[in-house]
């Protein structure tokens, strides 16, 4: 399976889930004992229990048909429009598709469940114009959708999994935690941003990183903080070992740069160049501040990650890795590894091991 199709199924069921459950719930709110209210009139096919029921499937229906042509929507916008559109006129976009597929959707499921039920429900062009029950519909998808993308940018924000640990609270107390991290950085950014000059520079780096973002879902890692024309990224210890996640990204990276390496020399004049460092093992990890919360780590792993990567201009490789870390790691044929020797990394008191990979 591509990772491609990974990330869009992943996406699909979460937004399938998602629309299922808050159209479920609409169809309860919107018609559960309305005819038991007084002063309404309900015609007799949407009246008692019976008719509570054919609104849930029907919007359960719904909620199904949403959840799949919405994932299918932002899967597409994120993969082929996010970085040629403004964000102004990638969300004016994606609103109207979003309209006009929830108008097609309602459209459906009336003329299919009018044909089921032989109810006289209106389903004529237009219908939607004047249908109140449509737009208090819209409205309600409209303010979960806002629930929906909180989540989603949250998600986004603190890695998967984390932001519900937050919302639980998991990390008010300093936790323990197995990771992986890699510390990437610009080769020979100094020389590259005198050239630039700094607008040019952080324009650069800002397609640098739109890359590095488009490569990093694919092997499951987390981005934990940009520092200037460093990146540092994390995985959950058996995430980062898993199809050497930790070690592919950075090969895919690179591809990525180099499938693109015309643009960066019509663009800047240079093909941007990263060096990583790479180390796993146990470290803390805590939510800090009160007015910008975050996720902090904290100990030796991370300490030991940014020194191996200091290491690359010294033996002059691009990716460097702990024996620590290689051992745990199942290297694929097409990769292959050399020992650089024990280097005594700054503020440590004991040698460590670091090795190079390269594709063969």
């Amino acid at each position: 399976m591509s990772r491609d199709l990974k990330l869009y199924l992943e996406l699909l069921w979460q937004s399938i889930l998602f629309w299922v459950v808050v159209m479920g719930l609409y169809s309860l709110f919107r018609y559960y004992g309305m005819d038991e209210e007084v002063g309404v009139t309900v015609i007799a096919e949407f009246s008692g229990n019976q008719g509570t029921i054919k609104a849930l499937q029907g919007f359960m229906v719904i909620g199904i048909l949403i959840g799949f042509l919405y994932a299918t929507i932002d899967f597409f916008f994120d993969k082929y429009t996010s970085d040629r559109l403004s964000l102004v006129l990638d969300l004016v976009l994606r609103t109207i598709v979003y309209f006009v597929t929830t108008v097609a959707v309602f459209t459906a499921v009336i003329r299919l469940f009018s044909k089921v039920y032989n109810l006289p429900l209106d389903s004529s062009r237009g219908w939607w114009l004047q249908d109140k029950a449509f737009w208090s519909a819209i409205l309600y998808i409209v303010l979960v959708s806002f629930v929906f993308s909180f989540i989603k940018i949250a998600t986004e924000k603190f890695g998967k999994g984390v932001f519900f640990k937050m919302l639980m609270g998991k990390y008010k107390n300093p936790q323990e935690e197995k990771r992986i991290f890699m510390f990437l950085d610009l080769k020979d950014s100094t020389t590259i941003a005198e050239n630039l000059g700094h607008f040019k520079y952080s324009q650069f780096i800002q397609d640098c990183f739109y890359d590095l973002n488009e490569v990093v879902p694919k092997y499951d890692a987390e981005i934990y903080q940009y520092v200037g024309d460093e990146a540092v990224l994390s995985w959950p210890y058996k995430k980062g070992l898993a199809n050497n996640n930790c070690v592919d990204l950075f090969f895919a990276f690179q591809q990525k740069k180099q499938s693109k390496s015309q643009y960066y020399l019509d663009k800047y004049g240079v093909v941007p160049e990263f060096k990583a460092g790479l180390h796993g093992g146990i470290l803390m990890v805590t939510e800090v501040g009160v007015i910008k919360k975050e996720i902090a780590y904290h100990g030796d792993v991370i300490n030991t990650s940014a020194r191996i990567q200091g290491e690359c201009n010294k033996h002059k490789v691009l990716l460097l890795i702990s024996e620590r870390l290689l051992q745990d790691l199942r290297m694929h044929p097409h990769l292959s590894t050399k020992f650089l020797g024990s280097v005594l990394l700054k503020g440590k008191k004991k040698k460590v091991n670091i090795h190079t990979i390269d594709k063969v």
